[in-house]
């Protein structure tokens, strides 16, 4: 049986969960965006509302796309306030028992036709919809940061997941003006399968001293053509989530080539995690990035 989905819930008011309230709304779909903070929420309506704004500026929407978006965002901090949801997104930090914890209170409130989904870049689906009182109606979203740019979104079924939530999220994908990729339930699937372990090689070719930072960096852009080296990439997507995603398939695959390198887990214990602590490969705190190594 087909499955309508008018409005879209997304858990987690950060970049990514901002960036698909901001894709979700601007695609025509209400939005109910959930965070457990006012202050983030305010924050996140700022973003979106500035990403609108330089969509506007440079032609790639009009005005009044930008006011009808803004007008279909509505901001919640409670999961109740998601009830009347045809879909929900989660796009919490990386870590499964804080996703399973969600998932269990989210279910709770629900309609029992509800799609529910992960925008995890790592975890396991079918694990995932295991905790849930719905796993033939859970699928793994994936999108790309920063979302409002990036055309690509994996979609993921796990081993319960029915063909009617299937192509319903197809559908609601396409609508959004993205290219699918359909991917296995592996670990990291499929754009992490490939990135995470480049940029984690990237991190122990400083670590053993083959190159400073500012070498490797311009290395792989001037010599692979890459638009951001693999240590810049490494603090845009933030080091917490770069570890994450390598113990995911160090553990998944049992595969020492996978072993997250020992720079990048001190860089984490340090609390330097990149742009979004102003420190990690480089330092932000100044006019412009400086290495910190």
């Amino acid at each position: 049986m087909a499955v309508m989905i008018k409005k879209v819930g997304v858990i987690g008011s950060g970049q990514m969960g901002n960036g698909i309230a901001h894709v979700a709304a601007l695609g025509g779909f209400d939005v109910v965006l959930n965070d457990v903070s006012a202050d983030r929420l305010k924050s996140a309506m700022a973003t979106i509302t500035g990403n609108l704004t330089r969509q506007v500026s440079k032609k790639v929407i009009t005005e009044d796309a930008k006011k009808g978006a803004l007008d279909r965002i509505a901001l919640v901090d409670t999961l109740d306030e998601l009830a009347s949801c045809d879909l929900v997104i989660e796009s919490a930090v990386e870590k499964e028992e804080t996703k399973r914890k969600i998932f269990h209170d989210l279910c709770a409130v629900l309609k029992p036709e509800t799609i529910v989904a992960s925008n995890t870049s790592s975890i396991s689906i079918t694990r995932l919809a295991a905790s849930t009182d719905r796993p033939e109606k859970f699928i793994g979203i994936h999108f790309m940061n920063p979302v409002p740019v990036m055309e690509l979104v994996e979609l993921i079924r796990g081993i319960a997941t029915d063909d009617a939530t299937f192509d319903a999220s197809k559908e609601f994908v396409t609508k959004l003006g993205k290219q699918i990729a359909v991917s296995e339930d592996f670990p990291a699937f499929i754009v992490n399968r490939i990135l995470l372990p480049m940029i984690n090689e990237a991190i122990y070719t400083l670590y053993e001293g083959v190159g400073n930072v500012e070498a490797i960096d311009m290395a792989m852009k001037l010599g692979a053509h890459h638009p951001m080296g693999p240590l810049e990439l490494a603090d845009f997507i933030g080091l917490d989530t770069c570890l994450s995603i390598m113990q995911v398939l160090h553990e998944g695959l049992a595969d020492s080539k996978y072993r997250p390198c020992p720079l990048l887990v001190k860089y984490v214990e340090a609390g330097w995690l990149g742009r979004k602590t102003q420190r990690g490969f480089y330092d932000y705190r100044g006019e412009k990035p400086v290495p910190t190594r």
